[in-house]
């Protein structure tokens, strides 16, 4: 196979636990950051998210619901380097979550979009039982956003 398909993958060990995916998106990564950092609309195109409250800005929390999980997730904004690079995290030591947005330009004009999420903490070998397959999740996640990127009305 030559670049991402789209497919997630999941790498395991006592004490970290990670999923990851990438796409290619034919559309510029400038148009693929705006639709990753609103946070208002994230929920109108990603299947995978049901609520996003806050700002998605260094520092800042987010509130963010899931379909997957009846829990909200409350997030802090780590890393905002656009419109290459967004971290946030939510946890600690005990059980902690970590998810990289990456955006990578090509030369045609696409962005190569890889999104890996990745849990640590001493509870994990416990926590991790609990934990749902999260790969036809980012999977799915990948598929809306190359969806909505590439439409041409906006």
């Amino acid at each position: 196979m030559s670049g991402p398909t789209g497919v997630a993958s999941e790498s395991k060990s006592l004490f970290r636990r990670s999923v990851a995916v990438s796409i290619t998106i034919k559309a510029k990564s400038e148009r693929v950051w705006g639709l990753l950092t609103n946070a208002a609309d994230i929920p109108r195109w990603n299947s995978t998210v049901s609520s996003v409250e806050g700002r998605i800005a260094p520092g800042e929390r987010i509130k963010l619901k899931a379909p997957i999980s009846s829990r909200t997730f409350n997030l802090t904004v780590e890393t905002v380097e656009p419109p290459t690079r967004l971290v946030w995290s939510d946890g600690s030591a005990v059980f902690r979550g970590v998810r990289a947005y990456t955006l990578a330009p090509n030369h045609d004009g696409s962005t190569t979009f890889a999104m890996e999420e990745t849990f640590t903490g001493f509870m994990l070998p416990l926590i991790g039982l609990s934990l749902p397959d999260f790969k036809p999740v980012f999977e799915q996640y990948a598929a809306d956003l190359k969806r909505e990127a590439e439409r041409t009305s906006h």
